[in-house]
């Protein structure tokens, strides 16, 4: 099976009913940096990201983008849009080349109806979602700037991580802007920050790619021990 068969959304399922629920769908394909919807789009279709990586961003009132996640292999995203005949809240652009798995409202609907299973294992998702964006917002009211930093790569690396010679590579093009964008906070103070830590030997930095060399060190900063 292909990565779709590892995404929680299916948890509970056989793999007949897993095959029948993909031939329901239609694979969509995308270049790297391809917008797949856009913020404030009528929300017509959800997304379940088989192979590759969608960033999820907003736009705020200053016009400054704020990344909100990154999806990867078996993430759903855009559901609760849909259902409730919506718009899109967010802006989601593949970082490399990607495929995903398209259904419309009437037949997500019709599945969730069809395989109970789905819509229990939809709401524990947006649960998990919501949670993280509480906690990413605690963070930005009571941390300092690198603490936050701190907790964004961590977070980025539990769910994208390698392990390489060097450390732990963060598996996604990964720009000190992103960095920026996902952490609430400006290019400089992530670059005066990333180019501390590299003396430290705590992370290692080239184009678009970070590696955490020390994580237990980085994980003591986060937790202010």
């Amino acid at each position: 099976m292909d990565n779709l068969s590892k995404s929680d959304v299916f948890n509970g399922l056989t793999n007949e009913q897993y095959t029948k629920i993909i031939k329901t769908g239609f694979p969509k394909r995308l270049g790297p940096k391809s917008m797949l919807f856009h913020q404030g789009d009528p929300a017509e279709k959800c997304y379940l990201v088989n192979q590759g990586r969608l960033k999820l961003s907003k736009i705020n009132e200053h016009g400054k983008e704020v990344i909100i996640r990154y999806a990867g292999a078996g993430e759903l995203t855009a559901a609760v849009a849909v259902l409730k005949n919506g718009k899109y809240p967010v802006t989601a652009q593949s970082i490399e080349k990607t495929e995903v798995i398209q259904w419309d409202k009437s037949t997500i609907i019709d599945l969730m109806h069809r395989y109970p299973d789905i819509a229990i294992n939809m709401l524990n998702i947006l649960l998990e979602n919501i949670d993280d964006l509480q906690h990413r917002y605690l963070e930005l009211c009571s941390e300092h700037v690198e603490q936050r930093i701190a907790r964004s790569l961590l977070r980025l690396m539990r769910r994208a991580g390698s392990k390489t010679l060097n450390g732990i590579l963060i598996d996604i093009p990964l720009s000190r802007e992103n960095v920026a964008d996902y952490s609430g906070t400006t290019l400089y103070t992530v670059s005066r920050t990333l180019r501390s830590w590299e003396k430290k030997g705590w992370v290692r930095s080239a184009r678009e790619r970070i590696t955490i060399t020390d994580p237990h060190a980085l994980v003591s900063f986060a937790e202010n021990r």
